[in-house]
């Protein structure tokens, strides 16, 4: 189980950065045929964002325990140290961005108000980029794993 959820936790993450790129590249040419794609578009963003929050940290709670204490007396102690702590506290910035996409795209005419649109580019622009920095991240967490049993 433990491996699955974190195959789900990282599946999420990466389509949650596809869905907040999805958003991005409508906004870029909006008019009146996509913005409901683009309002769907944004919370798909924002249910794969907290379900991989909800995956992740259901398995940060039971499980990484276990692989903390393996990347620690590993090869590669820095990938907790340095990339988990980064992890921890930058996803929070990914999980309000993903919950302040879809208000800014349902309550604005995005037509119209150029600000709104403005607004909407930079903070889809920014989940993707923190969400891809995530999955960096995990896979560099992964690697400490595995560095760490190779000992």
């Amino acid at each position: 189980m433990p491996q699955t959820a974190i195959l789900l936790h990282a599946m999420l993450g990466g389509l949650s950065s596809l869905a907040a790129l999805w958003v991005f590249i409508e906004l870029l040419n909006v008019n009146e045929n996509n913005t409901g794609r683009i309002g769907c578009a944004a919370i798909i963003t924002l249910v794969l964002v907290w379900g991989a929050y909800l995956v992740g940290g259901w398995f940060y709670v039971t499980h990484y325990g276990a692989d903390k204490a393996i990347i620690l007396a590993g090869r590669w102690p820095w990938a907790h140290g340095f990339f988990m702590e980064i992890k921890e506290h930058v996803f929070f910035l990914v999980l309000l961005l993903a919950t302040f996409l879809p208000i800014i795209v349902k309550r604005n005419n995005l037509l119209q108000n150029r600000h709104a649109r403005n607004l909407a580019l930079a903070v889809s622009g920014m989940v993707v980029l923190l969400a891809q920095a995530m999955e960096g991240a995990g896979a560099i967490i992964a690697m400490g794993v595995k560095q760490g049993l190779l000992k």
